[in-house]
């Protein structure tokens, strides 16, 4: 099969987006499919380095949003190369720009058109005119509006899932989440990346990994630090990733004297990242706003516990202390922290852990989204038909 992935992220950029567009080439490829990538430019691809099967079209910053690209041309272009290529299916990956374009290539290539549905925009209200221009309103009816004739939407969480639904919106939706590389997280813990930090073996490690940014709630988790410190002395907290709120974050622990107990990591190159969870003893998150929550899934395959706070979608994930445990307050969410921090081998059923991890799997996710395809293969032509019917 002949696959055209849109989308306006794409690697070396760093994101949950871009994490599962790169899973779900390599989990299409490997079941013998050609996966071409329509995507924006990036000022930190060499124009001159070649890129397998991606196709990169010129692009500004988003506004507001300037580490994100929004395609400015490229229409024509895109449908003369998707041509070419006889490609069999287009599955956007969002609903901006080269979503727009995706689906101007569906309709006229005459082919199924798809999409995954990754954010939740209401939680990103605030980074367009600090909120004053965009509402939720807007979102419910652009995201209605983008996904009318999808031939199938791809939901990576009951949260999405049921959001779109509160929609309106009544093409058929799948929920899939987004698998992990198993392989790539799975290793023993890794005691010689702590040495750069000038974190000792012995040391209570907790990690949070993530895009730095306001929605993420990464200043509630500093905010509960003290408390945790008072119980687990000597603990200290890994903050990875860069973001708009990193400054703001760094002067909120610099006036809370924890500038020796909170380390701020910066930008991990991707490669990099599993060895950042196989130095930590515990992965925590005080987010809201998590659609899918990949770090949560990579931290289990590492073999990690994951304490996150309570929805749908971690609610379903972390069901059982062996993986994981979820919270609604701030008591909760120490007294958990505490808990696994002071009694690392209080809830180690392995064989738990393997079955979890088992079901979000690369793989798993790879052969879930071929069965979404068939199905919507089946949409379409039922679509088409009725549509032909109708026109008579």
């Amino acid at each position: 099969m002949n696959i055209g992935i849109f989308t306006d992220t794409y690697y070396p950029q760093v994101s949950g987006v871009a994490t599962s567009i790169k899973t779900l080439r390599e989990q299409l490829e490997s079941l013998g499919n050609n996966v071409y990538i329509f995507t924006t430019t990036d000022p930190k691809v060499d124009k001159n380095v070649f890129e397998r099967n991606v196709f990169r079209f010129a692009s500004l910053p988003f506004i507001s949003f300037t580490d994100r690209r929004i395609a400015v041309r490229g229409l024509f272009q895109a449908y003369e190369i998707a041509k070419e290529l006889n490609l069999d299916i287009v599955h956007t990956q969002t609903e901006f720009s080269m979503g727009m374009i995706g689906k101007f290539v569906a309709k006229n290539l005459k082919v199924p058109c798809v999409h995954t549905y990754h954010t939740m925009y209401e939680d990103y209200l605030h980074y367009v005119m600090k909120g004053k221009v965009l509402k939720p309103a807007h979102v419910k009816q652009l995201s209605k509006t983008y996904c009318e004739h999808m031939a199938g939407i791809v939901a990576p969480s009951t949260r999405v899932s049921d959001t779109l639904t509160s929609y309106g919106i009544k093409e058929p939706i799948s929920v899939i989440p987004t698998g992990v590389d198993v392989r790539k997280f799975a290793g023993p813990k890794n005691n010689e990346l702590r040495q750069k930090y000038n974190i000792s073996a012995e040391t209570p490690l907790m990690l949070t990994l993530s895009r730095v940014a306001f929605e993420k709630d990464i200043d509630r988790l500093i905010d509960a630090f003290p408390e945790i410190q008072k119980r687990v002395p000597n603990v200290n907290l890994m903050i990875c990733g860069d973001g708009p709120a990193r400054e703001s974050l760094m002067q909120q622990v610099a006036q809370m004297n924890l500038s020796d107990k909170i380390i701020f990591t910066g930008e991990v190159d991707h490669d990099d990242v599993p060895a950042y969870y196989h130095m930590a003893d515990l992965f925590v998150s005080t987010s809201i706003s998590e659609s899918q929550g990949l770090t949560f899934v990579e931290a289990l395959a590492a073999g990690l516990k994951v304490v996150a706070a309570s929805s749908p979608y971690t609610d379903d994930l972390l069901d059982n202390k062996n993986v994981g445990f979820t919270f609604d307050t701030p008591v909760q969410f120490v007294s958990q922290v505490v808990d696994y921090l002071n009694e690392p081998t209080k809830y180690n059923d392995e064989s738990y852990r393997q079955e979890k991890i088992a079901s979000i799997s690369a793989e798993n996710f790879g052969e879930q989204i071929m069965q979404f395809y068939q199905d919507s293969f089946t949409s379409f032509e039922e679509t088409t038909t009725s549509r032909s019917r109708e026109s008579i």
